[in-house]
Order: structure tokens, then sequence, then C-alpha cells
């Protein structure tokens, strides 16, 4: 069949952009996209709708496809582990999207891992996975404060900041990373801080670093346990024990100590101030102590840390302190550390260590 010298010319053009293409992507790094649902993925019914939406609308597919700019960035692939609202995480969840996670950074073909999660649990997730996937690999956890729908919706940069960290050498050995409102978090320290503002999640100890125009600038490292150097490993892990949460607050009754108590492995108390325990509810934790439920103090104050023999004498009553992690990240680590059987002075450890 003949072919003009000007089809041949643009038929060996073509191959040539192609082959081009096709080498371009070949430089960049692989970033898989796990997505749980979420604010980030949820649709209100106007552009006017930013604090009433639906969550967890939206597919990952869609996602990725409506952010074309992160091609320049990445060859990314997505895969839909979930698609509910944050709120409505469970053990269970927890467990498989761990296990994913674990998985996907095992393979030589991924450099690192995105996960989309709705900002309600977004902490108590990301610092599950800090704790129990070992890798050096970047492990990006975000979200979004509006859904994709309103007006200055901030989900797409905030994906698209992940996806940067994610693919970024600078990026490796640093734990799992939060990346919102252009800020670079450490999973371990940061929190939801208010619920109506784009900047939502801070860290008391300050952020890592920021992004800005997709470059990364650190500042600081996290000098706890995480990942690669945790004595905890999701693969060998199989079920979560059940700790609680009992809220400390005026004239709060003993009883709801021992209701909260009943099955439980440890009880997180979120004292008032430096974790303190009011008198009617000391005898309460003793008792538990003494049927084998962990007894772990934390507080319910945003900033600081619970000082151990303060307030109450930890030593004489065989309690652990949750130094500075609050009471929902101190639920996530005595979940993780009693999947093996340590003692008390084995948790108190682990506690000052991750």
């Amino acid at each position: 069949m003949y072919l003009s010298p000007r089809f041949r010319a643009f038929a060996a053009g073509a191959a040539l952009l192609t082959a081009s293409a096709l080498a371009y992507a070949q430089q960049l790094p692989n970033v898989v996209i796990l997505a749980t649902g979420g604010t980030i993925a949820g649709a209100g019914a106007s552009a006017a709708n930013s604090a009433t939406y639906a969550a967890a609308k939206v597919p990952v597919d869609k996602l990725i496809a409506g952010l074309p700019e992160i091609s320049k960035v990445a060859n990314v692939k997505g895969e839909q582990v979930f698609q509910i609202a944050s709120e409505s995480f469970t053990n269970d969840n927890l467990l498989t999207l761990a296990k994913r996670v674990s998985a996907l950074s095992k393979q030589g073909d991924v450099d690192g891992i995105v996960v989309t999660h709705g900002t309600d649990t977004l902490e108590e997730t990301a610092y599950f996975l800090n704790l129990v996937v070992r890798t050096t690999k970047p492990i990006v956890v975000v979200g979004s404060m509006r859904p994709g729908t309103a007006l200055s919706a901030d989900g797409a940069l905030n994906l698209y900041d992940a996806v940067n960290v994610a693919a970024s050498k600078d990026a490796m050995g640093k734990g799992v990373l939060v990346t919102m409102n252009d800020e670079i978090n450490s999973g371990r320290d940061v929190s939801k801080s208010i619920n109506i503002k784009t900047e939502a999640f801070k860290s008391q100890w300050g952020a890592l670093g920021m992004i800005v125009e997709g470059k990364n600038y650190w500042f600081r490292a996290p000098v706890k346990r995480h990942t690669a150097q945790s004595e905890f490993n999701i693969d060998e892990i199989t079920a979560l024990p059940q700790v609680d949460i009992a809220y400390g607050y005026g004239s709060v009754p003993a009883s709801s100590y021992e209701a909260i108590g009943k099955g439980s492995k440890a009880i997180i108390h979120a004292g008032t101030g430096n974790g303190s325990v009011a008198d009617r509810v000391v005898p309460t934790l003793q008792k538990l102590r003494a049927d084998g439920v962990q007894v772990i103090r934390s507080a319910r104050v945003p900033g600081g840390f619970v000082l151990r023999n303060a307030e109450q004498p930890d030593d004489k009553y065989d309690w652990v302190v949750a130094h500075d992690l609050n009471p929902q990240k101190a639920r996530i680590l005595a979940m993780v550390a009693l999947t093996k059987p340590l003692s008390s002075a084995d948790l108190q450890r682990v506690f000052w260590e991750y």
C-alpha cells in the first residue's frame, strides 16, 4: 500500500512523540492512591455548600481524572478500599487498610502510597499506619475540609500535594505523613483542631515542613519510633483488643468508668489538666487495674503532656501515662501494643518511645 511522504512523516512523528511520552512516564515515580471516602470524596447540593454535604460519594477514578496535573508528578493508580465517612471507621477497617498499605509497600514498582480519608478520624488512621507498616517508603494520608463541589474547595490541592510528597525521595524514612493546607505534618503528632476551617490540622510541636508549588520544604524530622523502626508489624496482627476512652469532667460518676471498663484490655482516662482523676473515680480505676485492665492517663486538654506520678501516684497504682498523646491516639497505641503480652512497665516504655 502506497503511503505518501507526508503521511509517513506524520506517522514517524507520532511514534516519536509516543516513545518520548513513554520514556517520560518511565522516569516518574509510581504512586498508588488508596481511597477510603470522606469529605475529599464528598459532594454538596450547590457550590455554596461547604459545610453541608454528603461525604464519600466520588470514586477514586473520578478524583484522579479531575486532577490531570498529577500526571506530571507521578504515574498514579487508584484503588477504592472503602467508601465511607471516617466517623464510621472500625478496627477491622484499620486492619484491612494497613495490610493493603503494607503489601503495596513491598512491591518494587510502588514508590509511594497516598491514602484519602475523612478528617474526623484521619489522625487515628495515620498514627495506626505509622505504628504498624514497616517501610521507609513515603505514606501520606490526606483529606479535605470542603467537598470538591464547594467554592474554594481544598481537596484538589491537598491531593496534589500528597502525591507530590509520596513521590519524593526526601520524604522517605519520615514515617506516615499528613498533607493538608500546604503543610506536612507527622501522622503521630497531628490532630484535627477545628471543624470549619481549611487549616484544621495542627501539631502542637509544629509542622515538619510545607509544600509550595510542588516543592517540599522540610524544617524538622520525627524522633519517635515509627514504621521501619517499629516493633509492631501489621503482617503479624489479626485482631485488635478492645480499648475504650472515659472522659473526665466535673461530677463525673465512677459508674461510667465501671461500664466502659467492662470487657476492655485497657481504659484511656481523658482527664482534666494533667490527666487528673477525681477522688471518687480513683477506687474504680484501682479495681479495674487489679482485674487486669491497663489504666492509661491521658488528658482532654489540647496541648502539653501528662507527667508521670504528678496528680496521681502512677507507680503505686501501676498505671501508665500517655505522655503527649491525646486520648484517641493513646487508644490507638494501646490497642497496637496490647496485641503483645506487655506488662504495665513495658506499656509505659512503649508510650515513651512511640
